[in-house]
């Protein structure tokens, strides 16, 4: 929502923009690319981090060098909408640690979500065994990705 937007200005938004390409800058080579001084950029960061515009800081990890290549986009239909088995669902889908990203959704289905998986055989065990067994759960829709064309984190920073 708009109404939810921070108001950033420049120098917060060159210092987001840089920490979204490198985590690990140090505060001198932050505050040297984006012209400022190290104790602003510390104090501008720790502002940011305060207001909720940064969150937590990780380092990203290539999924196939983990034995985790397959990527699957799984369409989720529930049983039923009642305010228990949506709680319940959600609470599975943030402790599965397969499920990358899952968003509740209009139109069809009812969530959308990326699964990670060592194979399609990995995969089937966990939609068979896992995902349809949950009681909330009425049917599912799995797209794998052939390939990614584009994976970004980095959310657009207009300047």
């Amino acid at each position: 929502m708009a109404n939810d937007m921070v108001d950033l200005d420049p120098l917060d938004r060159r210092i987001v923009a840089e920490l979204q390409k490198d985590a690990s800058l140090s505060n001198a080579d932050l505050a040297e690319r984006v012209g400022s001084t190290a104790p602003s950029c510390w104090r501008r960061i720790r502002q940011l981090e305060q207001a909720g515009v940064l969150r937590e800081t990780v380092r990203l990890a290539d999924p196939k060098l983990l034995g985790q290549g397959v990527n699957v986009l799984c369409d989720v239909r529930m049983k039923s909408h009642e305010a228990g088995n949506v709680e319940a669902f959600e609470a599975f889908v943030r402790a599965e640690p397969k499920i990358m990203e899952c968003y509740s959704m209009s139109g069809e289905w009812d969530y959308l979500m990326r699964v990670v998986a060592s194979d399609v055989s990995d995969y089937e065990h966990f939609l068979m065994r896992v995902l349809l067994k949950h009681p909330s759960v009425g049917a599912a829709s799995s797209h794998f990705a052939l390939s990614v064309t584009k994976y970004q984190t980095a959310l657009p920073i207009t300047m």
